[in-house]
């Protein structure tokens, strides 16, 4: 098939790479012109493994990009993959949604032909119906379901896995609008992802389109808490002196509960939980309803690295002294610094007086524009020459081999958020739940 992508950030650009991958003839357009030489030039815009050899692959062949929407005319499908940032208070910021939507629309109004527009980024329900349809019309000056067709595939990628969900999906919600205009989006959906679902057994999930974007909210809300539940547990079974991960271990055995997202530490970040759980908390406002549990998940995951700062306070008084913090991303993986619980721990640190040094793989650079001033190495080791103690933010499998560089510390105090850390003679060692 003839794709279209709009936005070549992390979900456009993956989703554009694997769908060339799996056979159809993709165009991503971005209005950044650095970003579409960096694809065309066979080179993935982010920091996603697998990405890169599946972008060199494909460039020039099945996959390029450019900023021009004109494109889209030669396609049969266009999907929306643009940013839906939220403010302050939660409000997702609609603004390149609607853009891009009247942009497609402009193409469309000198198309023939059926054309099918899919939204994939994630918006809270209602916003395909009253923001995307609407904009998509206005500027083609025609109607949903009968100059063009609709559809809100939401994604479930996770970052530094990215690819792999993408070719091997858990799931793929298809929501569409009823009629036959709803069996015509079916039917294209189900051609967009007959190769994936060829090599792999999915399930796929037909519904509306304000239920698949709320089942993105749900699903991403649903981790979100079930991770604050495990954090709040640790944090009490760390008041017994109860190793939280052998408590873990056991309820995980409970086929009502798995073993999955019950690693209890410093806390969720990243560009979709904190995100998402942020509007759908603020769009249940707006409707009059209190959603009181989501509000403490979020107010849990917020205490979190006050906790690790908290242990860090029983062992030492850091004003002046040199602190690794290990660990920069959010998450193991990836680059994305984006609500990282190291940024609270730095700006912890920092209020304390401390020397900082941070160390990461991959997201070093991301951090130093967030923090210009402090201290950056370039290994753990180095992070940890004459440092009067360190705090583990991120469970990069470096360091769990970590064991002679922490004899190099001035002080060795260690307070670990994610459990990757071994305690050893000499070692004054604490985890966060444990």
């Amino acid at each position: 098939m003839q794709i279209s992508v709009i936005g070549s950030g992390y979900v456009g650009t993956t989703l554009a790479a694997v769908l060339a991958d799996a056979g159809h003839d993709l165009v991503n357009v971005d209005l950044d012109e650095e970003i579409v030489s960096q694809i065309n030039d066979g080179v993935a815009p982010i920091f996603e493994p697998g990405l890169d050899e599946l972008v060199a692959e494909h460039a020039g062949t099945q996959l390029r990009a450019t900023t021009d929407y004109d494109d889209i005319a030669d396609t049969d499908v266009t999907f929306l993959a643009l940013p839906t940032p939220t403010d302050d208070e939660g409000k997702i910021d609609l603004a390149a949604m609607r853009a891009g939507s009247r942009s497609v629309g402009e193409i469309l109004a000198e198309k023939d032909g059926d054309h099918l527009v899919v939204v994939k980024s994630t918006v809270v329900p209602t916003t395909t119906e009253e923001v995307v349809v609407p904009a998509v019309e206005e500027a083609s000056g025609k109607t949903a379901g009968e100059g063009f067709d609709v559809a809100m595939n939401p994604e479930f990628l996770r970052e530094g896995t990215a690819v792999y969900d993408c070719q091997e999906p858990d799931k793929i919600v298809l929501g569409v609008q009823d009629g036959a205009a709803g069996e015509r989006a079916l039917d294209t959906l189900h051609e967009v992802y007959e190769p994936i679902l060829a090599d792999h057994d999915a399930s796929v999930v037909e519904t509306g389109l304000r239920e698949a974007e709320m089942i993105k909210y749900a699903n991403n809300a649903f981790l979100a808490a079930k991770i604050s539940l495990i954090n709040e547990l640790g944090n009490i079974c760390k008041e017994y002196g109860v190793d939280a991960y052998e408590v873990a271990d056991a309820i995980g055995l409970d086929h009502r509960i798995g073993p999955h997202f019950l690693r209890s530490g410093v806390g969720w970040g990243g560009s979709c939980f904190p995100k998402d759980v942020a509007a759908i908390i603020h769009a249940a406002r707006e409707k009059g309803y209190a959603p009181e549990l989501l509000e403490a998940a979020v107010a849990v995951n917020e205490r979190q690295p006050q906790r690790l700062l908290g242990l860090l306070d029983t062992h030492t008084d850091v004003a002046g002294k040199r602190v690794a913090v290990l660990g920069l991303a959010f998450k193991p993986g990836t680059d994305d610094i984006r609500e990282s619980r190291a940024i609270p721990v730095i700006e912890g640190l920092i209020e304390r007086g401390a020397d900082v040094v941070g160390y990461d793989p991959v997201a070093t650079e991301n951090m130093r524009e967030h923090f210009p001033d402090i201290e950056y190495a370039d290994s753990a080791a180095a992070a940890l020459e004459g440092a009067h103690a360190a705090l583990v933010t991120t469970d990069w499998d470096e360091f769990e081999a970590l064991d002679g560089e922490f004899d190099a510390m001035a002080d060795p105090v260690v307070i670990d958020g994610r459990r990757v850390i071994e305690r050893r003679d000499g070692l004054t060692y604490e985890g966060i739940t444990w």
